[in-house]
């Protein structure tokens, strides 16, 4: 309980002030897109728990994901690793999981549905 608890306040943090972190690019990114409105805050943490730490996320999630776009979860992730908060995570390994996060809910929302 600890862990998500940290994990909360981090993303919090982040949210709050990742924008001033950000590189010019992924903050444009951002608001060219308007990322910071596409996914609600309990699939936030729920994303980044799966990507920075060791975590599921839940088909609902996975659908806000996907909905969330490609480009704004890259940017997220990127902003993420800019901040100094982050600095001893292996940019390889999160960039992999994110990748590995992005594959498995885009496949699991194309997926067709098992009928009942």
């Amino acid at each position: 309980m600890a862990s998500l608890n940290v994990s909360s306040v981090l993303v919090v943090l982040f949210l709050t002030c990742g924008a001033v972190m950000a590189t010019k690019e992924n903050d444009q990114i951002f608001k060219e897109n308007i990322c910071e409105s596409k996914m609600g805050l309990p699939c936030v943490l729920e994303a980044f728990t799966s990507i920075f730490n060791t975590g599921s996320i839940s088909n609902k999630c996975c659908g806000e994901v996907v909905v969330f776009g490609k480009v704004c979860h890259s940017a997220l992730v990127k902003r993420t690793l800019e901040n100094p908060l982050f600095k001893d995570r292996n940019p390889a390994t999160i960039i992999a999981k994110s990748i590995q996060t992005w594959n498995n809910c885009l496949a699991l929302i194309d997926s067709p549905s098992p009928s009942t």
